[in-house]
């Protein structure tokens, strides 16, 4: 049996890179999955796709997730399309590259909405749902490094994992009353679409692999597959943790 079989998984922004490869090792494991971005497109038509492909259901919901009620429509909705969700993977984020004081009030509520708001309004909706159906639940979101380390120029952005590393170790001990788990995942630097300018600048790159003691960037499949393990019985005693997915980055950092 597989560790998934009779699942159901809501993973934002899971259209391409670490949401996608998140979606398809839940899917590989059993579970039926709801994918979201803000738009369906020729990439969410993909991964629907390869998910149907392995005998598994998978429907595409469109929600931006930093707006208040387009979130919590999207896990009621999530909800409604099989009947019940198990797993909640807070995937969807951005970030901005400007000076601290170059951004503007438009480029931190983007990352600040993005990132916690919706994140926080996400969870809350799935954990009255769980209440309201007498259910366990489990929460597993998408952090980074950069809620332990400093990123110069992405301050909203480190802001909000710094907050989401609180908030996910604070709801550990109120929802844990209640049998809803809640986790961390926090990529270092992994080879994805948001990194492209950096896999195309050979010297910025080789910098960032001096930083990592594994000399290699990580791919999204590493990612989803820690992921995995949180949101299965695997980690039954896991609760308010993060766990870093960085070749060692983390605690070899030294800023350039």
């Amino acid at each position: 049996m597989k560790r998934f079989e009779n699942k159901v998984a809501l993973v934002t922004g899971s259209s391409q890179g670490i949401g996608a490869a998140c979606a398809l090792r839940l899917a590989s494991e059993g579970a039926d999955i709801i994918l979201n971005g803000r738009k369906l497109d020729e990439r969410g038509d993909g991964i629907l796709k390869q998910i149907t492909d392995m005998g598994q259901r998978a429907t595409f919901l469109e929600a931006d997730v930093s707006d208040y009620h387009n979130v919590v429509k999207l896990v009621n909705d999530a909800v409604k399309v099989y009947g019940k969700l198990d797993i909640l993977v807070n995937n969807a984020g951005v970030e901005k590259n400007h000076n601290f004081w170059e951004v503007t009030e438009e480029d931190y509520d983007f990352v600040m909405d993005t990132n916690l708001k919706g994140v926080f309004f996400g969870i809350q909706a799935y954990v009255k749902y769980c209440i309201a159906e007498k259910r366990t639940g489990v929460v597993v979101n998408m952090s980074s490094v950069h809620e332990e380390i400093v990123f110069p120029h992405f301050s909203p952005y480190c802001a909000s994992k710094g907050a989401l590393k609180m908030l996910t170790r604070n709801l550990a001990t109120e929802l844990a009353p209640l049998n809803i788990r809640i986790n961390n995942v926090a990529p270092g630097a992994i080879a994805t679409p948001i990194n492209k300018s950096l896999l195309e600048n050979k010297e910025q790159l080789e910098s960032v692999l001096k930083n990592i003691p594994m000399k290699k960037l990580g791919k999204p499949e590493d990612v989803a597959a820690v992921v995995s393990f949180l949101a299965s019985e695997d980690a039954a005693y896991v609760t308010g943790s993060t766990y870093f997915v960085d070749g060692g980055l983390t605690y070899h950092y030294e800023e350039q």
